[in-house]
């Protein structure tokens, strides 16, 4: 079944649809929320408000593209709850263990490099890399054109190699804070 006609019977639908929708994109969502707060609780917390806010705004939704709606809403959703991260603690995202043992999608040396990179970077390197989204998609969730994108998803690869880079991602390089 296509996005589109998912997307369609969510927008009229009841709990049935939420459901369906919920088993197709819950645990993406979650994966790409967990990327941009390196903060998997955190992350899970945010998901459940998406369903929850999509359902409740269902009816303004146009029933296309539903993936990009929800994960435009999950990147908006995430970015406030890192405001409000900061807005608590005063400082930088925490450097505690961001994941459950049982999630094995992110190394302990990848989180830890990604959480050196910019909300912003971390949604753009996880939708391309891990959810194999086109430019234009991005483009869509992230408010920018194809061709800027292009751009910052090379400089945030770059800057994402060297915190990789042995002994670097602990430490300050030339390409922190650009």
């Amino acid at each position: 079944m296509s996005d589109t006609e998912v997307g369609h019977r969510f927008a009229v639908g009841g709990e049935d649809e939420l459901e369906e929708v919920i088993n197709l994109y819950g645990e993406k969502l979650l994966r790409y929320a967990t990327a941009i707060l390196c903060d998997y609780h955190e992350a899970e917390n945010v998901v459940q408000e998406v369903f929850l806010s999509a359902y409740q705004n269902r009816t303004t939704f146009d029933g296309s593209n539903l993936s990009a709606w929800l994960y435009k809403i999950t990147y908006n959703r995430s970015l406030n709850q890192l405001k409000k991260r900061r807005l608590l603690f005063f400082n930088e995202i925490r450097v505690e263990t961001v994941s459950p043992a049982n999630d094995t999608a992110l190394s302990d040396e990848i989180l830890c490099a990604l959480r050196r990179l910019k909300p912003k970077e971390r949604a753009l390197l996880y939708g391309r890399i891990m959810e194999e989204q086109s430019y234009k998609e991005l483009s869509i969730l992230l408010g920018c054109s194809p061709a800027t994108l292009r751009k910052r998803y090379e400089r945030a690869k770059k800057k994402l190699a060297a915190y990789l880079t042995a002994g670097q991602y602990g430490k300050e390089t030339k390409y922190e804070n650009i």
